[in-house]
């Protein structure tokens, strides 16, 4: 795989030992580079930056073969550093291939995992492992994401040179920046056009290898509620599509103590050190190979507004951020979100309980066709999307809802993320039946109980509970604001 080095750095390792801007690396690989420089366990990857994906758009959605040595040469530097060999037995180098944004658009953007395989190399793993169910399971699962994300054809296989494959995904990843879900997603968010994706190829880790095995998805704080405690969702014998895609409801992050009690100190330490780094809530994925913790991502945690107001204020309190700081951390839809004041009639009919994902309280007719969705919505009906779990394709759906509710998934599920941040309500994990039960209803769904109600059950509490750390955030702003300010209606509707 030599090829000649050339004088324009289009591809950049990740190993930490240069600085990188989130704006050119993207915020997945900007992490992996940071993280690397800590001393973390993270796997080595090497990045296409956010440049290059217009030199991809420009260049007739295709990979400039400059920029592709480069990928080449990148890639032989991952087969020195893990002693393995990409499209080569008898010890195969997988990799994932994964977007990343300067800003962060959780599930927008599409990845590919257990890049690299055939059906020669699967065998290949299975000789060298003894363990031919996991390469069959790794095998599988890579064919359905390269189906799904780069072909865009369920009934397509992957290329047999694992080269091919390669090109293929980072075109696809590269594509990705233009879907309709982006478009929304950075429109919601006031976001602009952007300057692309970067795409971060990384040797693959495989928490779906054996009983000491798994991925997760931590936070450092509760998302929902703010409170300074370790929070988290884990899956044993799983990948992280497999939590963050909420197909499978995953078990509480302390079951992993329980499972693999050496990992769950150095989670611990870990969610305290990045946070410390970022003074921020962090949301950081993980897997376990065989007992062994990396650390594959770290960003700025989705919070509810809730949660957004109670960390500002207890990271005040800590000396990490300053009161000025803090009153930036709560944004305009999370203040309108708290500016209202409903409650629910408990003696209302319960229609379905899961777990609250997104606190808040909304009335809406219930909806399982994204299309239905829109069009009601579009109409002015309140809308409230209900569904086995959700997808980054419902993200302009769940966009125009009132509230989400869904049959699988835990509280670092798609539907989760993506609904804590805007502020919508939120409850997973109903079980199956839900949808069924509850489409065509109007429903009331309280995301801080994890329950929904038959019919209209709001009603507007005779007095407004104080909130000790709502208060401390209001009193961190001048005596005037601009009435513009994201949080001068909710002074007022507080005062």
């Amino acid at each position: 795989m030599t090829t000649p080095t050339t004088s324009v750095e289009h591809v950049i390792a990740l190993d930490g030992t240069r600085p990188g801007t989130r704006e050119v690396l993207g915020g997945k690989a900007y992490s992996v580079n940071k993280m690397r420089a800590m001393g973390l366990p993270v796997p080595p990857a090497f990045a296409l930056p956010t440049t290059v994906c217009s030199i991809y758009h420009d260049n007739g959605r295709s990979l400039p073969d400059e920029i592709w040595h480069q990928v080449l040469e990148h890639l032989c530097a991952l087969e020195v550093e893990t002693g393995r060999r990409f499209g080569a037995g008898p010890s195969p180098l997988l990799v994932s291939v994964r977007s990343g944004a300067a800003q962060s658009m959780p599930g927008m953007m599409d990845t590919v995992l257990n890049l690299g395989l055939t059906p020669e190399l699967r065998d290949a793993l299975a000789a060298e492992t003894g363990d031919q169910k996991w390469a069959n399971d790794t095998w599988v699962r890579f064919c359905r994401s390269y189906a799904d994300i780069v072909a865009g054809d369920p009934n397509a296989t992957p290329p047999s040179d694992p080269l091919d494959q390669l090109r293929a995904a980072i075109g696809a990843v590269f594509d990705s920046w233009t879907n309709e879900r982006v478009r929304a997603y950075r429109a919601r968010h006031n976001l602009g056009a952007g300057a692309g994706t970067a795409v971060t190829v990384q040797a693959m880790v495989f928490g779906n290898r054996d009983d000491r095995s798994g991925t997760g998805v931590m936070f450092s704080r509760d998302p929902a509620t703010g409170e300074n405690t370790l929070y988290g969702e884990w899956l044993a014998t799983a990948q992280g599509e497999d939590v963050v895609s909420g197909e499978k409801t995953p078990n509480p992050l302390i079951t992993v103590e329980e499972l693999l009690p050496e990992v769950y100190p150095d989670l611990e330490r870990i969610a305290r050190v990045l946070e410390r780094e970022h003074h921020d809530l962090v949301d950081i994925e993980f897997t376990v190979e065989s007992g062994k913790l990396y650390v594959l991502q770290c960003r700025a945690g989705k919070r509810s507004p809730q949660a957004a107001v109670r960390i500002a204020v207890d990271l005040v309190r800590e000396g990490l951020i300053t009161g000025d700081e803090a009153v930036t951390r709560v944004s305009a839809e999370q203040a309108a979100s708290l500016a209202t004041n409903h409650a629910v009639h408990a003696d209302r009919t319960v229609l379905a309980t899961g777990l609250g994902a997104g606190p808040g309280v909304a009335v809406g007719q219930a909806v399982s066709d994204i299309d239905d969705a829109l069009d009601l919505a579009s109409s002015g009906t309140p809308v409230v999307l209900v569904r086995p779990s959700t997808a980054p394709d419902d993200v302009p759906a769940m966009f125009e809802s009132v509230a989400v509710v869904t049959e699988l998934g835990g509280a670092t599920s798609h539907a989760a993320l993506v609904c804590r941040e805007i502020g919508l309500p939120c409850v997973v994990g109903t079980g199956a039946g839900a949808v069924a039960k509850l489409t065509g209803l109007t429903v009331t769904v309280d995301g801080t109980t994890g329950s929904v109600y038959e019919g209209d059950a709001r009603h507007i509490p005779d007095e407004r509970t104080t909130d000790e750390y709502l208060t401390e955030l209001l009193g961190y702003l001048p005596d005037t604001v601009p009435a513009d300010h994201p949080l001068a209606a909710l002074r007022q509707a507080h005062s």
